[in-house]
């Protein structure tokens, strides 16, 4: 992964800086995608983020939440299951993404949700080299 994006950044998308300390949080992010190929880190939306290709795949919404991309179906089932680990707010209601307690998650389990994320979203080239078809 190319670069380490901080909270003490300049921030490039317009949106106000944070001050909260989001390394913590990234770092979680980080380790449990670090088996997925093509994954790069940038800001979105003035925070540390992880992208396949030009998409988003996750992001660090404060010190203590992640956004990370899903299928509108499995997230429904996700927040219903586990609503202590998966939520959303009305910002979000709608949208192919939820929020996740990122300290809140076991590894493994954040793991395998970047993991689908990267399946929906990362170019044909990165799934043939993986060997995992498309989850579109």
């Amino acid at each position: 992964m190319p670069r380490k994006p901080s909270a003490s950044q300049p921030d490039t998308s317009g949106k106000a800086e944070t001050t909260e300390d989001l390394s913590p949080a990234f770092d979680r992010l980080r380790k449990a995608a670090e088996a997925l190929p093509g994954v790069e880190e940038g800001i979105s939306y003035g925070t540390p983020a992880l992208r396949v290709g030009k998409k988003l795949l996750c992001r660090v919404k404060n010190a203590d939440t992640a956004v990370v991309m899903v299928d509108l179906e499995e997230k429904e089932i996700l927040m219903a299951a586990a609503p202590d680990i998966y939520f959303e707010t009305g910002h979000y209601k709608g949208w192919p993404c939820f929020l996740v307690h990122v300290h809140d998650i076991e590894p493994r389990e954040l793991a395998h949700r970047l993991e689908r994320a990267w399946q929906r979203l990362a170019p044909k080239k990165l799934l043939r080299m993986r060997g995992k078809p498309a989850a579109r």
